[in-house]
């Protein structure tokens, strides 16, 4: 792996999202983080200074993000539940490949969940 790839992404930077992404690189997890508005990205990436110098960088667009994700990539969605995390989805995996896994973190109904698994399915 490269070091500047990232063992995990996190999008969704809501108050448990940043949280999160902060716990995760106090851990030793080095953690790339975008959300829709980029200006939470500049937030989260800016506590992470602060709060120890942890290793949390912040990507702008979908595209940006998978870039800076290590194969087979790994990220953990943290937006609102129903239509946001299938437009989350849709923008995301349009980068990803084969082997990459999304982790649905939010408080999501089951049947989306086994509908969304069913519909990336076929891209591996």
């Amino acid at each position: 792996m490269s070091d500047d790839l990232c063992d995990i992404g996190l999008w969704g930077l809501a108050i448990m999202g940043q949280n999160f992404a902060l716990n995760m690189a106090s851990h030793g997890f080095k953690v790339c983080v975008g959300n829709r508005s980029p200006s939470k990205v500049d937030i989260t990436v800016e506590r992470a200074k602060t709060e120890g110098d942890l290793p949390i960088v912040g990507a702008k667009s979908p595209e940006e993000f998978i870039s800076k994700l290590s194969k087979p990539r790994k990220l953990i969605l943290l937006v609102m539940a129903g239509k946001p995390v299938d437009d989350t989805i849709a923008q995301l995996s349009e980068f990803m490949e084969e082997g990459d896994m999304i982790v649905d973190g939010g408080n999501e109904w089951y049947i989306n969940s086994i509908r969304r698994a069913k519909e990336l399915e076929p891209k591996g």
